[in-house]
């Protein structure tokens, strides 16, 4: 793609990567295909390539973002799909980083938008207001047609009907190692997770230390930064990341830090280049260097002898696994390692339409993404549904009767945790 940026411009380091970024693009429209937000509406500026387009005239003008910009990046899903798909190695997932971040500083939405971005980006990421904000959607519930937008509607749909006690293991604190210490890990044990589903991280902690791990919850470890990253609110993420960083630095000598929500994985992997030509640029480069999904971990490390469980296990891979991080046969090497038959369901790189906070900004695209990929999932006729993000977890569990758990409280399971309290049910 030719790019027509001044001299002066390409001074600036962010813009002369999105040059270089853009320069890259060769108008195929291969990641047309893989697209969720173009697959549902088929309009060409809810594609990749449409999107490049409108940003690449944005940045160049330097222009403050309009309404038309705003609505069509606001639609992308960020799920990264047209990066494994794009032959020519677009670096689509930094560009449109850019953009929101462009569009977050130069566009001012209309009042309730700005109003829903801030109570999102103000609860979220701080599980005890997320969990005050989930009591009393759940008592709001019953009123929901009452509001006129849907997106208030499909947050208070989100409330689910109770929420599990505070886990005590996500407090700083240091586990030790069942048997040998073999390694010292941290783990990142996620926002809205430890609101939402505190078996994830027990059983994450339960398996690494009969793995021989020593598990450190740092202190003052937040939330990664990923949420309010993806809503273009760069000096939060940037300082979210930062303190995350300097606790995991102060933790001392880990051989991992892992990740068992994988949309964090994603960030921390990539905070590197966040703080590209910055101070923090080698501090941020290390700990990114030593970011592990649990899965990718466990496939390293092997697994202990497990008891079979003849059950039949539908995988959803996440976005955020499969394209972020490109981590594809990992956990499903791993489920049939330890006993389970796994199945995949068609269209398997597709976003079930959860992605961060788009759920609940984007209702409508998002609630036919997921009735798509819920429809895929239950052809495999499974007992229960595994996936390795608490935000695919809630999205599918909305849309189907099926069980859905983490994988790694399946890999608990069968290695001598026990049962997940969802498959109570099941035999």
């Amino acid at each position: 793609m030719q790019t027509n940026f001044t001299p002066e411009q390409l001074a600036d380091p962010a813009l002369a990567r999105a040059n270089q970024i853009l320069r890259s693009c060769v108008h195929c429209g291969f990641c047309t295909a893989t697209c969720p937000s173009y697959q549902v509406l088929g309009d060409e500026l809810d594609s990749p390539r449409g999107r490049i387009y409108l940003i690449k005239e944005m940045l160049e003008t330097g222009r403050p973002a309009d309404a038309r910009t705003a609505r069509h990046i606001d639609r992308c899903l960020g799920c990264l799909a047209c990066m494994t798909t794009c032959p020519s190695g677009v670096d689509y997932m930094h560009l449109i980083d850019q953009a929101r971040a462009h569009v977050d500083r130069t566009f001012k939405r209309p009042l309730l938008d700005r109003a829903l971005r801030f109570l999102l980006a103000k609860t979220v990421p701080h599980p005890t207001r997320f969990r005050l904000a989930m009591t009393a959607a759940r008592w709001a519930k019953p009123f929901a047609r009452a509001f006129p937008d849907a997106r208030l509607r499909a947050m208070l749909a989100m409330a689910p009907e109770s929420l599990p006690k505070p886990s005590p293991n996500v407090k700083p604190q240091v586990f030790p190692a069942l048997g040998a210490r073999r390694f010292r890990v941290a783990l990142q044990t996620g926002c809205a997770q430890k609101a939402l589903d505190t078996d994830i991280n027990d059983a994450t902690i339960r398996l690494l230390r009969r793995l021989g791990c020593e598990v450190v919850i740092p202190k003052t470890l937040g939330c990664c930064g990923a949420l309010v990253h993806h809503m273009g609110r760069e000096a939060e993420a940037h300082g979210q990341a930062e303190a995350n960083i300097r606790a995991y630095l102060a933790a001392g000598r880990l051989d991992a830090i892992i990740i068992n929500t994988s949309g964090c994985g994603t960030t921390v992997k990539d905070y590197g280049s966040y703080f590209a030509d910055t101070p923090l640029q080698q501090e941020a480069a290390q700990v990114a260097g030593l970011a592990r999904d649990i899965t990718e971990f466990l496939a390293h490390v092997g697994l202990p002898e497990a008891a079979p469980k003849p059950l039949r296990v539908a995988y959803h891979a996440a976005c955020s696994l499969q394209h972020g991080q490109q981590i594809r046969t990992a956990p499903k090497d791993l489920l049939k390692a330890a006993g389970f038959t796994v199945v995949e369901p068609s269209e398997s790189h597709l976003c079930c339409g959860s992605a961060g906070t788009y759920n609940l900004l984007q209702p409508e695209i998002s609630g036919e993404l997921k009735r798509r990929k819920v429809a895929t999932l239950e052809a495999t006729a499974p007992q229960l549904i595994a996936t390795g993000n608490i935000g695919c977890m809630m999205q599918i569990g909305s849309g189907t009767g099926l069980p859905v758990v983490h994988t790694v409280e399946l890999l608990d399971w069968a290695t001598g945790g026990p049962k997940p309290p969802r498959l109570v049910a099941l035999p």
